[in-house]
C-alpha cells in the first residue's frame, strides 16, 4: 500500500521562482539521511533534476540543541547547499523546520524559494481518524504541534506518541534498534487508531514496518501519512519545473557533508530510497 503524502499550507511561502531553459536543481537539507525520503521524491517527480544533499555529520542530532544553536548550524548548511546554486531549498528535517525556517528564509528567498516540512496532521484528520501522531519526544507534546493539532485535527481524536530513539536508530540503519523503538512506539498507539502521522522524515524510510507494527488484525488497512512527497511536488511547483517522472536523462547527485563534498553515509544504502540514488546517478 502506498504511503499517503501530503504537506501543510505553511510549509511552502509565497514566492515563486521561475526556472527558465528546462533544466532543475533542487538542494535538500538536514543533519542526516532523513532527507532522503524527499529526495527519492524529487528524484521520481524529476529524473532529470540535479539534486545537492547537504547533511551536517558534524553536528548531527540537531534535535537536542538549543534553537539558537540549532538554527546556526541549519544556516551554515543551507548555505552550504545555497553556493551551488540551487532552484530551491527542501527543509528536510521537521525540527528545523520548526527552528530555523524563518531565518533560512530570510537569508535565501527570494533568490532561492525555501519549503519546509510540517506534520501531514490535516489531511490525516480528514480522514475521519483517530489519528496517531509519530513523533520525537522534544517534538511530541510541545506547543508547535499542539498548535498543530488545534489547526488542522478539527476535532478528530489525537494521539500523541513519541518514539524513543526511532530517528537515531534509522540514522545508523540499525535493525535491531529500530525493530525495538518501532515496536515501543507500537505499544503507546491505541488500537482504535486507523490513521499514522509520520511526524519525523527518518520515520518515511521504515513506514512499512511501522505499518506492519500497528496494523491491528480485523481492522481496516493503516493509513500512514508522510510529508516526502508532497514537499517535493511542492518544491518543483514553486520553481514552475513541472513533473516529467518519464524523463529518462538522469541528473546529477552531489553530496554535502558538514559543508565539504562528499559521498552519502554508507546507512543511506540500507534503504530503497538511497539505493535509488545510487542507481540513477552515482551519488558524488
Amino acid at each position: 500500500m502506498a504511503l499517503t503524502a501530503a504537506v501543510c499550507p505553511t510549509a511552502g511561502g509565497p514566492q515563486e521562482h521561475i526556472v527558465y531553459g528546462g533544466r532543475v536543481k533542487i538542494a535538500l537539507m538536514d543533519s542526516g539521511i532523513g532527507l532522503l525520503a524527499a529526495t527519492a521524491a524529487v528524484r521520481r517527480l524529476r529524473p532529470d533534476a540535479d539534486l545537492v544533499l547537504s547533511l551536517d555529520p558534524e553536528g548531527m542530532p540537531w534535535g537536542p540543541r538549543t534553537p539558537e544553536d540549532l538554527t546556526a548550524r541549519a544556516v551554515a548548511v543551507a548555505e552550504a547547499a545555497a553556493a551551488r546554486r540551487p532552484d530551491a531549498l527542501i527543509v528536510g528535517c521537521n525540527t528545523a523546520t520548526v527552528h530555523a525556517l524563518p531565518a533560512l528564509r530570510t537569508r535565501l528567498e527570494p533568490e532561492i524559494p525555501v519549503i519546509g516540512t510540517v506534520p501531514a496532521i490535516k489531511p490525516a484528520a480528514a480522514g475521519g481518524g483517530p489519528v496517531a501522531i509519530w513523533a520525537t519526544p522534544a517534538t511530541t507534546g510541545s506547543p508547535y504541534q499542539r498548535n498543530l493539532i488545534r489547526d488542522f485535527a478539527d476535532g478528530v481524536p489525537v494521539a500523541e506518541v513519541p518514539c524513543w530513539g526511532l530517528a537515531e536508530a534509522v540514522e545508523q540503519a540499525d535493525e535491531t534498534a529500530i525493530g525495538a523503538a518501532v515496536a515501543a512506539a507500537a505499544a503507546l498507539t491505541p488500537e482504535d487508531v486507523t490513521t499514522v502521522v509520520l511526524g519525523c522524515t527518518h520515520y518515511e524510510l521504515v513506514a512499512e514496518r511501522i505499518r506492519a507494527a500497528v496494523q491491528r488484525p480485523g481492522r481496516p488497512p493503516l493509513v500512514l501519512h508522510g510529508s516526502a512527497g508532497a514537499v517535493a511536488a511542492q518544491a518543483l511547483r514553486r520553481v514552475g519545473a513541472g513533473l516529467h517522472p518519464e524523463s529518462e536523462t538522469l541528473g546529477t547527485v552531489t553530496v554535502l557533508l558538514s559543508g565539504r563534498e562528499g559521498t552519502l553515509p554508507a546507512p543511506a544504502l540500507a534503504y530503497a530510497e538511497g539505493r535509488l540514488l545510487q542507481e540513477v546517478s552515482p551519488a558524488r
